[in-house]
């Protein structure tokens, strides 16, 4: 990809829940809908932890107890915005040097009802992965199927 091309991702889902509500079950019930199988540590994912508040830990604890971070928490702001650094290279693994980022709105669209916007944006740092980085997260398996069960989990 160019420069000038945008390689951001973006999803917008609706989720059948109040602002509030959508907002808790994306952070404090992030490990109720993270699927088991995304994931960089070598082990079984035992718990994916996303920390509330600004400067936390973004991670997944493994089932032998070893710990893999994924970045961090940028902008906390509930429960409207949230903004995370994705730290994971094209090859999967942490780099603390490495920054893109995921930014999630919650938008109230109605009392019990909630707009959830995704944007995976600065996929430009992978250089010459860009373009297939950009396509995985795009792909059934990235953000549009983690905002499904998201949005399943938000609204039972």
């Amino acid at each position: 990809m160019t420069a000038t091309e945008d390689t951001a991702v973006r999803h917008t889902i609706a989720v059948d829940a109040p602002q509030e509500k959508a907002f808790a079950v994306f952070t404090d019930g992030f490990d109720r809908w993270w699927p088991r199988s995304h994931k960089i540590g070598p082990e079984a994912l035992e718990q994916a932890v996303l920390e509330g508040r600004e400067g936390g830990r973004w991670y997944e604890r493994d089932t032998d107890g070893s710990e893999c971070d994924w970045g961090k928490v940028l902008v906390w702001e509930p429960p409207s915005r949230l903004v995370l650094a994705w730290q994971i290279t094209g090859e999967w693994a942490y780099d603390a040097d490495f920054l893109t980022e995921v930014e999630v709105t919650f938008v109230p669209d109605g009392p019990n009802r909630t707009l959830v916007e995704v944007e995976h944006r600065g996929l430009d740092a992978y250089g010459d992965q860009a373009s297939g980085m950009r396509d995985q997260f795009n792909s059934p398996g990235g953000w549009p199927s983690l905002l499904e069960a998201f949005a399943a989990t938000a609204s039972a």
